[in-house]
């Protein structure tokens, strides 16, 4: 009886051991837990995830709608990475939480557009309009430079990308410029004259500032670097050999293949 007993003991223990192996095995490659917009991120990180999958990384892609929760959970280490914002906002954000998150890597840059409401053309644009613009420091001021870009206000220049409503200084058409929340501006556009829309939330809407804006950011603008879309971790992070799996696999020419193909302009890839 003994005997059969060490022999048991004996079993269960290559049983744990080869249960060992097989969890080492996995850990090679691993699980990527990462944040995302619905639209186009998350749509994005399921095409690097087939690329992760063939170095052995699975990717799992949480869904965000707003700007503030991705953040927060990576910082709260429930993600290992988030994809939804660019550098001006990251910067703001840690300001204001307290927070230490980096990027390692810009993928895209989504231009920002003026679509029409009630308003078709801007040339038609009566005096008094009413005009939605994101609500976030970084976000409005980009709106802002974009409706001076197009001779409709004109913004302290020292103001720079923290421009709000309060820095315009000229306003020749006395538009009503209201501030809300970006992702409540393509469902509030039919009650306006026109919206300064953010790319990732107009795509949601169906919009696409290539063909459906009345003016956008263009590619060679400062716009354009400066509020390219990031990957974001948590500071010390930055050479985790998954998290740059996780960017090769971002900028691989299968997903900058398919960000030509699905999004036609309205992302443009910046690797």
């Amino acid at each position: 009886m003994k005997k059969f007993i060490n022999l048991l003991v004996v079993a269960v223990l290559l049983a744990s051991l080869l249960v060992g192996c097989g969890n080492n095995g996995a850990e090679t490659g691993g699980t990527i837990v990462v944040g995302a917009s619905p639209t186009p991120h998350a749509e994005i990180l399921a095409v690097a995830k087939e690329v992760l999958a063939e170095e052995g990384y699975e990717l799992q892609i949480q869904e965000f709608n707003d700007y503030v929760q991705p953040n927060l959970a990576l910082d709260g280490k429930d993600l290992d990475a988030n994809y939804f914002q660019h550098q001006p906002y990251l910067d703001d954000f840690n300001a204001e939480n307290n927070t230490d998150l980096v990027s390692i890597a810009a993928i895209h840059y989504e231009p920002l557009g003026i679509y029409p409401g009630k308003t078709k053309d801007l040339a038609e644009l009566p005096d008094g309009a009413e005009v939605l613009v994101p609500n976030d420091t970084t976000n409005e001021a980009r709106a802002l430079l974009l409706l001076e870009a197009q001779g409709l206000i004109k913004v302290d220049p020292t103001a720079g990308f923290k421009a709000t409503i309060n820095d315009i200084i000229e306003n020749p058409k006395n538009l009503k410029i209201t501030e809300i929340e970006a992702a409540q501006l393509a469902r509030s556009l039919p009650d306006v004259d026109i919206a300064v829309i953010n790319g990732n939330y107009a795509i949601q809407a169906g919009l696409n500032a290539a063909t459906d804006a009345l003016a956008k950011e263009e590619k060679d603008s400062l716009s354009a670097t400066t509020y390219a879309n990031i990957i974001a971790v948590r500071k010390g992070d930055e050479n985790r050999e998954d998290l740059q799996a996780l960017v090769n696999a971002l900028k691989s020419d299968k997903v900058k293949q398919f960000i030509a193909e699905k999004y036609q302009g309205a992302v443009v890839p910046v690797f």
